[in-house]
């Protein structure tokens, strides 16, 4: 295969992906959904329906880590990942919310009640799906850091990097 052809399937594959991304959104709104019924029929299964809203968004946001790291969505996400602090910080905000979440679901797996264990799974597996968001957001800091990519640096406005 020759090189343009390679790069071809490459920004195809990316496309595929970015386009897989958009899943988040609908799973986003069950996760909504379920965090809102219990408002609606009785708060007598809170505890199913919380375990099924952090399962769907812990899918969404994994969803959402398909897309494409070499580009922001909008003007703050830029700034965050342009800075070295300000990324430093949001990494280890991530991270500290996927060792909470993994953390905690495993630890209710294993050591907490019937109530608990009921809410493990769905800290699991936003856990999982915070996970895949931290590979996401490093992969975008280390694209946009200016400190380490001075040709970003020298480009005027955020050309391209619109998602």
């Amino acid at each position: 295969m020759s090189a343009h052809g390679a790069a071809r399937d490459r920004s195809g594959a990316r496309r595929l992906f970015q386009a897989a991304s958009y899943l988040q959104y609908p799973f986003m709104l069950l996760a909504l959904f379920y965090v809102m019924r219990p408002y609606f029929t009785g708060f007598a299964s809170i505890f199913t329906d919380f375990n099924l809203a952090l399962l769907h968004a812990g899918v969404g946001i994994g969803f959402s880590s398909l897309q494409d790291p070499t580009t922001t969505q909008n003007d703050v996400s830029r700034k965050v990942w342009e800075d070295p602090r300000k990324g430093n910080l949001a990494i280890g905000i991530i991270v500290g919310a996927v060792a909470l979440a993994l953390g905690g679901g495993l630890a209710g797996l294993y050591l907490g009640g019937a109530r608990w264990s009921q809410l493990a799974m769905g800290l699991v597996g936003l856990g999982l799906g915070l996970f895949a968001l931290l590979k996401t957001a490093i992969e975008m800091f280390e694209h946009h850091r200016l400190d380490r990519n001075p040709s970003r640096a020298a480009r005027t406005g955020n050309e391209g990097d619109e998602a």
